[in-house]
């Protein structure tokens, strides 16, 4: 762990503290969104948005290098296709009366595949295993800028909208009797767990994107008793994850986005064997 402080003090190592920023920032947006999501019990919904965000990034490829949109950065097209992914998932499983998981399931297909199409008609080499697996040390500022403006969108959204998303992650009916269009902020959830899920990709990656999500909600929520605390522990736990494993991964040689996740699991498990164990004695 030494020779990991030493390089975050080198000069020379813009890159390792542009890392530490961008996985600061964005834990204050996992650990918010993910207690709803696990509040919710709609984690299973981020799987199929970050497939479709492969979608969008394929796109924005194809746009940036064929047709010559330089301007156009392929998370641009993340943010497009996961918010399109978000909606029509959230009305289908409303309005149209279709099964969820069939949807889902398509759309989880349909992102991947659209993803490599873009990517097989866009000229030149293309490396995306940092976008499906993570690779934070690849962050630019451009990303850092992108990733501040989507915390800002997502905390005030669900600082605003607090109790009215917290009567639809408890009690549907609850909240149609007290006036509040379930259907409509079921929706904005969605579209909240789209941006988060594009802050994830540039972190873990869009195949580990679901653990990022939901671990450390899932931890805190093994100790909160209220939703803001699950939040504030859920955040907290994020930044811890997300340091530990960039200092891993740097010192061992290793790739960040599965070190950070094989961590937040140990921890996870950990967690849940001790209370076990406590309950019993």
């Amino acid at each position: 762990m030494a020779d990991f402080f030493a390089a975050l003090l080198d000069p020379d190592n813009t890159f390792l503290r542009l890392a530490l920023l961008v996985s600061t920032f964005a834990s204050i947006s996992f650990g918010i969104i993910g207690s709803y999501v696990i509040s919710r019990r709609i984690s299973y919904l981020a799987g199929a948005i970050a497939h479709c965000v492969f979608g969008g990034i394929g796109a924005g490829l194809y746009l940036q290098k064929k047709v010559g949109i330089e301007w156009f950065d392929p998370m641009y097209g993340a943010i497009i296709s996961a918010l399109l992914a978000a909606v029509i998932i959230g009305a289908v499983s409303i309005y149209a009366g279709q099964r969820e998981d069939t949807v889902i399931g398509a759309l989880w297909a349909i992102g991947m595949a659209s993803g490599l199409l873009f990517i097989d008609i866009t000229p030149g080499y293309f490396d995306i295993t940092s976008y499906l697996f993570g690779d934070i040390l690849l962050i630019s500022h451009t990303d850092l800028w992108l990733v501040i403006c989507l915390d800002i969108v997502v905390v005030s959204l669900s600082y605003y909208f607090y109790n009215k998303l917290l009567a639809i992650c408890f009690d549907d009916e609850f909240a149609n009797l007290r006036g509040i269009n379930s259907g409509l902020y079921y929706i904005l959830l969605l579209c909240l767990t789209a941006l988060t899920v594009v802050l994830l990709v540039r972190v873990v990656g869009i195949v580990l994107v679901i653990a990022l999500l939901t671990i450390p909600a899932a931890v805190a929520g093994q100790f909160a008793k209220r939703l803001w605390q699950m939040m504030i522990l859920a955040i907290i736990f994020c930044m811890l994850f997300t340091w530990s494993g960039l200092a891993v991964s740097y010192s061992l040689s290793l790739s960040s986005g599965p070190t950070i996740i094989v961590i937040a699991g140990i921890v996870y498990i950990t967690v849940l064997i001790v209370r076990r164990i406590f309950k019993k004695a």
